[in-house]
């Protein structure tokens, strides 16, 4: 494979309703069926669940991050253990964040130039270098299917001038990783930027597609804006995204905003949402959520949804969850995951099954 070339048409669309799509994505670990939700396995785990757990639950392709795992256990030690893959004992497709969302999120630990940025590590405070070329090293030495650019992720409220510079930047920072020579088989996306500014976005998504990628993000929303204000500028901008490749909403969101997002033209999510809310005591159940600590599940011997397939709702009732949850067991968590990937996942499928009738309902209940 060429430096710089996309993969020759890894991505086909076999249905449309409306301005939604339903897709296949080609890979070197198999095909994935869009519109798709990918569960975060930031540090080679999805948290409480073991590669079984997930294969149970059927992703087809889920996440690790560079900026962590390159931190711990260490790029070139998975690397010299098979790579990501072999290391976490996953057989199906990997896509692998570049770290630039960690330009956002560890703002306060970080400075950022033309060159790259420096971190202070969030583990030992050790310096911690990354470019766009070492992010995408990083990311061929853990073998993922899918490897991002690395980027600049403004907060959506920082001033438009601090918004501009972190285009420009991103731009340049893409050219340089698409110049960096790609393992065989690995596709890449661009992340466009540019805030909650429609015309931002459109002048970053015209540089960006200029550019020889496989597929393109949308990067910095959900970071603070206003719901409505982030479907606004999706609706716009996913139309403007090419047609012939994947479209990813990184970090977004809700179910209802997955629903909305698919309606506008977006084929692949991801969001620690339902991991994290599963922790909190949070569950995911059709037209709302669930929360188990309230006093009324401790005595309930409904499952968590009746006709959900996951080993949750097909085993255990809300009071035995509600039980494990104010006892602080460790099975909680791992039954809360399962049914709240279950419920993200079942979505997607859901809205795949609705764009191949024809018809995308604008809600999801």
């Amino acid at each position: 494979m060429n430096a710089g070339a996309p993969v020759a048409r890894a991505f086909r669309i076999v249905a449309r309703a409306g301005r939604a799509r339903a897709g296949v994505i080609e890979t070197a670990h198999g095909p994935i069926e869009t519109p798709v939700f990918m569960p975060v396995g930031t540090q080679a785990t999805v948290k409480a669940l073991s590669s079984g757990d997930l294969e149970r639950l059927g992703p087809q392709i889920i996440l690790g991050n560079t900026y962590h795992l390159a931190l711990r256990p260490g790029a070139e030690r998975i690397a010299a253990l098979g790579g990501l893959h072999r290391f976490m004992s996953w057989p199906r497709a990997i896509l692998t964040d570049s770290g630039g969302y960690q330009v956002f999120s560890l703002r306060a630990r970080r400075t950022v130039d033309d060159d790259g940025v420096t971190f202070s590590s969030h583990i030992d405070g050790s310096p911690q270098r990354l470019t766009p070329e070492r992010a995408m090293e990083i990311q061929t030495l853990l073998g993922s299917d899918i490897a991002m650019a690395f980027d600049e992720c403004p907060p959506s409220d920082a001033p438009r001038a601090t918004i501009e510079a972190a285009m420009a930047r991103t731009t340049q920072w893409a050219r340089r990783c698409l110049a960096v020579a790609p393992p065989t088989g690995q596709l890449r996306f661009g992340i466009g930027q540019g805030g909650v500014h429609l015309d931002l976005r459109r002048a970053h998504l015209h540089e960006l597609t200029a550019l020889p990628f496989d597929g393109f993000a949308l990067g910095g929303l959900g970071v603070g804006e206003a719901p409505e204000i982030m479907h606004g500028v999706i609706d716009v901008v996913a139309e403007e995204m090419p047609a012939d490749r994947p479209r990813y909403l990184m970090g977004v969101g809700t179910p209802e905003d997955i629903w909305r997002a698919i309606g506008a033209g977006i084929d692949m999510f991801d969001c620690v949402m339902p991991t994290r809310n599963a922790r909190n005591g949070q569950l995911f159940v059709h037209g709302g959520r669930l929360n188990i600590a309230n006093t009324q599940h401790r005595s309930d011997p409904q499952p968590v949804e009746a006709g959900c397939a996951c080993e949750c709702c097909s085993t255990y009732s809300r009071a035995y969850l509600a039980h494990l949850f104010h006892a602080k067991e460790l099975l909680y968590y791992r039954l809360a995951t399962a049914h709240n990937l279950e419920h993200y996942l079942n979505l997607a499928r859901r809205a795949r099954a609705a764009i191949a009738g024809g018809a995308f309902p604008t809600t999801p209940w």
